[in-house]
């Protein structure tokens, strides 16, 4: 069960792509949050930058300590650990045990950490599908089968959206589904489900863009309204047949202020040109055009962008690609399948974080308040990111030993 892990064991190359990515979330969350005046102010132990390098220390003892145990071993908890998150997700939406911010209860309070079950529910899935996956193939083309992997990963999805954290559920779909297709599920199911799927996506987008108040979805304004500005609607078409000039002017102002972040994070990456204006002389960041509250997180590719230009934005997606690249040949060295479908889920939850965070700092997607892996700040999304890389070492460590 314990092995001792040879320094030569690890892929070195994912190693270093890793140490750039760390290198350049500490170096940026320092230039987004010391713009600040009021940040100097602070003890240099509650600086955003020093604590991003506790949890990129704590982050990786974890995931060296869980290279030293198979992942058969972990494989076999992976369901203890799975209903463990469920509970978390569950307490997460009781008052007075989850924390209310910014209008959704995602994060209960440790006094030290605020602890964010939903990044810690999308491994312990990843670890309980693989292990529910990996049977014998003719099993899985029972339907009985598929239809408990399905509730398998939506349970979860429908916790998380409770919060509601929309783009951490979402990205558990892409994440099941392809671990499903490596798995040998048959692809008349998967075909299916996606046709279900991408109808229900049609209906739900004509339901936010056209829909009558009365017909809407239950969901959060401010949900709704980043899907409005994705879309590109005018809130004045909204407005009721008899609505004053006063009242559009209001809804044409409120349009401006909901699409504020996104039209700044636009800017930041359009001024960063080739090269960038250098290391702290975004004037985005630094005149707090670019939000402060959220430039160091979900913003954090915009400060890059505009700081070290298109160059800068490309090392960044290349760390990403060599991280991404070797995973994938970590999935396809592994001598088994529980291996393979582990790295896959790994790989696929890092694209998907990579994708989405990107894309709605350059408007392709909706802002969904998903971090970019390593670069942005936050302790649970630090240390889930790097445990899910320490998954992928393990199965390139142990891919020998069967």
């Amino acid at each position: 069960m314990f092995h001792q892990v040879p320094r030569e064991k690890f892929d070195k190359l994912q190693f270093v792509a890793l140490a750039g990515l760390m290198f350049l979330g500490t170096a940026f969350v320092y230039s987004a949050t010391m713009a600040n005046d009021t940040a100097g102010l602070l003890s240099w132990y509650q600086q955003a930058w020093v604590r991003q390098i506790f949890w990129y220390a704590l982050g990786i003892g974890v995931a060296v300590a869980l290279c030293v145990v198979d992942y058969h071993t972990l494989a076999r908890w992976s369901f203890v650990g799975y209903w463990a998150m469920i509970l978390c997700l569950v307490a997460v939406l009781i008052p007075h045990i989850g924390s209310m911010r910014f209008g959704a209860r995602r994060w209960i309070d440790l006094g030290f950490f605020q602890f964010q079950p939903s990044e810690f529910a999308k491994l312990a899935f990843i670890l309980a599908g693989a292990n529910f996956l990996s049977r014998p193939v003719d099993e899985l083309k029972r339907s009985e089968v598929f239809w408990q992997g399905m509730g398998l990963m939506m349970l979860p999805f429908l916790l998380i959206l409770k919060e509601p954290d929309l783009g951490s559920a979402l990205v558990l779909l892409p994440t099941g589904l392809v671990m499903m297709l490596v798995a040998g599920v048959p692809r008349s199911y998967l075909l299916k489900l996606g046709g279900i799927v991408g109808l229900l996506a049609v209906l739900f987008v004509a339901d936010i863009l056209f829909a009558p108040a009365k017909w809407q979805i239950p969901m959060e304004q401010y949900q709704r309204n980043r899907l409005l500005i994705y879309f590109g609607r005018n809130y004045t078409d909204l407005a009721s047949p008899g609505a004053t000039p006063a009242e559009l002017q209001r809804l044409r102002q409120r349009q401006l202020d909901d699409a504020y972040n996104v039209r700044q994070a636009l800017i930041s990456v359009g001024s960063g040109g080739l090269v960038g204006k250098g290391w702290r002389q975004g004037t985005q960041n630094a005149l707090g055009y670019l939000p402060r509250a959220v430039a160091h997180n979900d913003f954090i590719f915009s400060v890059i962008a505009e700081e070290e230009g298109f160059v800068g934005s490309v090392i960044v997606i290349t760390l990403y690609a060599v991280v991404l690249f070797t995973g994938l040949r970590i999935a396809g060295s592994a001598r088994d399948r529980l291996g393979k479908l582990v790295a896959v889920g790994v790989v696929t939850l890092i694209f998907s974080h990579v994708f989405i965070n990107i894309g709605m700092n350059i408007r392709i997607m909706p802002v969904t308040g998903v971090p970019l892996p390593l670069l942005s700040y936050g302790g649970s999304s630090v240390l889930c990111s790097l445990i899910a890389v320490g998954l992928m070492q393990n199965i390139h460590i142990h891919r020998r030993g069967y």
